[in-house]
């Protein structure tokens, strides 16, 4: 008992039972100590249990409710370090419960949104999105979309032609997502094929066979963090005319807009690959060779993975907890695998042209694309609404994507309507019901960023 007295009165006591493997006084302090606590290198007790392979105190943390997302200084979550020491069951585990606390947090916003969604007007929109890349051979077979969105009351239809979008693929299809806040969480969301007339009702809680199949990727991929750096970006006017320079104004759609220049906008990307093998690094390679030759398939074609082994463990660390506790902030000591590293930035030239006279609110929008959001890259539209606009409404953006892919998003219709069809929002007569289908693009991301 002195010892647990000793450790109560100590900075970051869970860490210290998590580094010297002490699962019986981690057992004690965790129910009276805050659980999501950062040392100064800026790791939660769950990233120090998952970098020593404390699989023991892993399980104690999470069963305890650890946030899983979350990032330490060096910007790295618990999952990619958990992927970087290689064993399968802590990866597992990080995963599901990933997708159980995005569940729970969406779940808690669920009211407020319904009410925001009841209190806005109802109406028709349309965003056009462009995707371009600086590398011809990628910009050469990169989608366009125009996603048409209906809303009524506080029920949202949106229906796309672009399934899913990321680094290894892209889908085409014909596909509408439909949100039914007035319905239970289970029957809220439904995905319409409306070229096969099927239709499911999203579930939020994968299979295992989808889960292990996630593993697969990551433990299989480069551990990437892509993200869009806002600590520098400025916004200035943009300027037209080549002997009198005048500050540019044009009409986008039916509206008026402003145009600004967006300076300072940096996407850093950062991987590792220390857990991969020489055949990992040429499968992959060859699936991006199939990508810039033009194929819309990655992962999904092929055979069916092999299920990934776990990796040895890395040589145990001979870093004692004294030494840990007072590196300086930003030189954490080697805990796991030496780390195969690299980092780029890459500066993108961008524009977003602001309306005083769109009737939406970016805060109206916010709420819209809360709901539709699932849809990864409508996520990273709604990760750049967030940030502090100039006036008006941004009904024309660029936004990154990926570091070789930037979108320009169009809001080229918008028209509050009192006519909405309410059989919109429903499933049609002749519409079967296909619980078999995975459609993975909706489903919670796991990703490492």
């Amino acid at each position: 008992m002195p010892m647990i007295m000793a450790q109560e009165n100590e900075e970051y006591p869970l860490h210290r039972c998590i580094f010297q493997g002490d699962v019986k006084t981690l057992k004690i302090l965790i129910g009276t100590h805050d659980i999501a606590e950062k040392d100064k290198q800026g790791n939660t007790p769950l990233h120090l249990a998952v970098m020593l392979g404390r699989k023991a105190c892993v399980q104690l943390l999470l069963t305890h409710g650890a946030p899983v997302k979350v990032k330490n200084l060096a910007g790295w979550s618990p999952l990619a370090e958990a992927i970087s020491y290689g064993d399968r069951i802590t990866i597992s585990s990080l995963v599901r419960k990933l997708k159980q606390q995005a569940r729970e947090q969406m779940e808690e916003r669920r009211p407020n949104l319904v009410a925001a969604l009841h209190q806005m007007g109802d109406f028709y929109m349309e965003l056009k999105w462009d995707f371009q890349s600086w590398v011809p051979l990628v910009s050469r077979v990169l989608p366009s979309d125009i996603c048409k969105i209906h809303k009524s009351g506080a029920s949202i239809r949106m229906d796309t032609t672009l399934v899913d979008f990321n680094d290894m693929r892209w889908e085409r299809g014909d596909i509408s997502f439909i949100f039914n806040g007035d319905q239970k969480p289970s029957h809220s969301l439904t995905v319409l094929d409306n070229k096969a007339k099927l239709f499911q009702r999203v579930r939020y809680e994968e299979t295992e066979l989808e889960i292990e199949d996630e593993v697969d990727i990551l433990m299989s991929s480069d551990i990437m963090v892509a993200q869009m750096s806002t600590k520098s970006i400025t916004f200035s006017r943009a300027q037209t005319g080549w002997i009198f320079r005048e500050d540019k104004r044009e009409m986008v759609g039916a509206f008026h807009a402003d145009f600004y220049q967006i300076n300072g906008m940096v996407l850093e990307s950062r991987k590792r690959r220390e857990h991969l093998s020489e055949e990992d690094l040429q499968k992959n390679k060859a699936i991006m060779e199939s990508l810039t030759k033009g194929s819309s398939q990655g992962f999904k074609n092929g055979e069916p993975p092999v299920r990934r082994a776990s990796l040895n463990p890395p040589p145990k660390s001979n870093i004692t907890w004294d030494e840990y506790v007072v590196a300086p902030p930003g030189q954490c000591p080697l805990l796991g695998r030496n780390l195969v590293y690299k980092e780029s930035s890459k500066s993108f030239k961008a524009t977003v042209a602001m309306s005083p006279d769109f009737p939406l609110t970016v805060d109206m929008l916010l709420n819209v694309l809360e709901v539709i959001t699932p849809f990864k890259h409508l996520s990273k539209l709604r990760q750049f609404v967030l940030m502090k606009l100039p006036p008006g409404f941004p009904v024309k953006i660029d936004i990154p994507i990926l570091p070789t892919v930037t979108a320009k998003i169009t809001f080229q219709e918008f028209a509050f309507r009192n006519d909405i069809d309410p059989e919109l929002f429903q499933v049609p007569s002749d519409y079967f019901e296909d619980p078999m289908r995975n459609y993975d693009f909706l489903t919670y991301d796991a990703s490492t960023s």
